[in-house]
């Protein structure tokens, strides 16, 4: 029995040395586990701010693509219009009135404006003013028929183009009622206008049959 102090002297060496090896490692503390939070913490709100800066994009982005989406559909309607009209879908037809009316007789030369369309192929003639607009270069054909009552004053009125006169129709007779036409063909430019004069000191007469009438249509493009 006499090695017994020994070996416990040994035992006790030894778990004193394992003690003192442990305490020796580094173990984690308290401020070290904060700041690891606090990292976390910020990177979880720059995420969020993020991904708040990208749907607020998308939103934006969103309606942007909204305005091109109709913008591009107004211009594919507009580029259809041009098309038609290219294509030679141009054509109107008008008359004066659809209820009985007489106008003049008037001290000087007067714009005719035919109300009450029939077609307005391509709108190009507008019912407000009675002017025919060319929108594209071309041959056009015009026709205008009126009638006449019989009196004092006759029925006098010419096709113009930019202002100046084509050609004219008259009638005038002692009774009753009577009719006149005529028509041409014209070589217009983009933007030209066509349209009828009533003579001063004329009249011209319509009603639910519609005698006055004006039309046109584009022949072909050039």
């Amino acid at each position: 029995m006499e090695n017994t102090p020994v070996i416990l002297l040994l035992l006790c060496a030894l778990s004193l040395a394992e003690e003192v090896k442990c305490q020796e490692q580094p173990q984690p503390c308290l401020s070290d586990i904060h700041s690891v939070l606090r990292e976390h913490s910020v990177k979880l709100a720059e995420d969020r701010l993020m991904i708040e800066q990208l749907q607020t994009l998308n939103q934006g982005q969103a309606a942007q693509l909204k305005t091109l989406l109709a913008e591009l559909e107004k211009q594919t309607c507009e580029v259809g219009t041009v098309t038609d009209q290219q294509a030679g879908q141009v054509a109107f037809s008008a008359s004066l009135r659809s209820s009985d009316i007489t106008l003049g007789p008037f001290k000087a030369h007067t714009p005719l404006v035919y109300k009450y369309v029939v077609s307005n192929i391509g709108s190009a003639y507008n019912p407000t003013t009675g002017v025919f607009t060319a929108p594209v270069r071309g041959a056009y054909h015009f026709e205008f028929y009126f009638g006449a009552h019989g009196g004092a004053h006759g029925t006098a009125a010419g096709l113009m183009k930019n202002g100046e006169l084509i050609f004219a129709a008259y009638e005038q007779q002692p009774g009753g009622f009577g009719t006149a036409a005529n028509g041409a063909t014209l070589l217009l430019e983009a933007g030209d206008v066509v349209f009828m004069r009533l003579w001063e000191n004329s009249i011209i007469f319509d009603n639910e049959n519609r005698h006055s009438t004006f039309s046109g249509h584009l022949l072909f493009t050039m």
